[in-house]
């Protein structure tokens, strides 16, 4: 939070769009600063009381919207261009402590994983598509190097019973993975991640929210992202490459000659 404070300098006044809005925390902060106007997006509706808690506090100064931030320029109405635009991205803290969302692989839980504004679930998914399929969500999304062989066990164990929990995954999971049972990281991880992305068309998200924010932005205005794999770190870096003047940073996860 204090990074993005600090890139952002809301004290300076404007409008800013958090477009990840999940608990409120950029929100709530930026509203501090007396000359600030926040636009707020979050496609899961069980962030409205939230939402709505802001909304009582700063009702001239705080919007929440319920929706996806693809949908950033068809939703927004501002007289004034935002001085800054934030992608907080991934999943929030509270989805994955709620078991009932299935996001958590700690947790048993309906094989869900939808945010919001979904057309699938994740246990649609497992249960319905196919091998071919399947071992291509896990290795794009989650860069599974035993994708075959989990996809596998899947189609074996969804002939006998519909893969429901996310515990069934999980424990199918751990019958390849069995060397991972000792390590810090756990088995389904990377699946996890693919699933997730996959249902809620995260990457394509991303992209269609950076070309809006792009258009939508001020001049000298900053648009923030915060990232957590390098999926996401690629497109992200690879898009800001080609759009600003300036030459970004290497990513970690590509080589610098790229």
């Amino acid at each position: 939070l204090s990074q993005l404070l600090s890139i952002l300098t809301p004290q300076h006044g404007g409008t800013f769009i958090d477009c990840t809005f999940g608990a409120g925390g950029y929100s709530s902060a930026i509203l501090k600063y007396p000359n600030t106007n926040v636009l707020a997006i979050d496609r899961d509706k069980n962030v409205s009381l939230l939402a709505n808690q802001l909304t009582r506090k700063f009702p001239k100064r705080f919007t929440f919207i319920n929706d996806k931030f693809s949908n950033i320029e068809k939703i927004t109405d501002l007289k004034i261009k935002p001085a800054g635009i934030i992608f907080d991205l991934g999943f929030s803290t509270d989805q994955i402590r709620d078991y009932r969302r299935g996001f958590s692989f700690n947790s048993s839980g309906p094989l869900d994983m939808q945010m919001g504004e979904n057309t699938i679930s994740a246990s649609e998914v497992i249960n319905n598509f196919s091998a071919t399929n399947l071992t291509t969500i896990f290795k794009r999304f989650g860069e599974e190097k035993d994708s075959k062989k989990i996809v596998r066990e899947i189609i074996f164990a969804r002939r006998k019973n519909k893969i429901k929990y996310t515990v069934d995954l999980v424990n199918i999971i751990k019958k390849i993975k069995k060397n991972y049972l000792y390590s810090k990281i756990n088995p389904a991880t990377k699946v996890f991640q693919a699933l997730r992305i996959f249902v809620n068309k995260e990457i394509t998200e991303i992209i269609m929210g950076l070309i809006s924010a792009t258009k939508l932005v001020k001049e000298n205005g900053k648009i923030v992202v915060v990232s957590f794999h390098s999926i996401e770190d690629r497109i992200i870096k690879k898009y800001f490459k080609i759009y600003s003047n300036l030459e970004s940073k290497p990513s970690r996860y590509i080589p610098s000659d790229n």
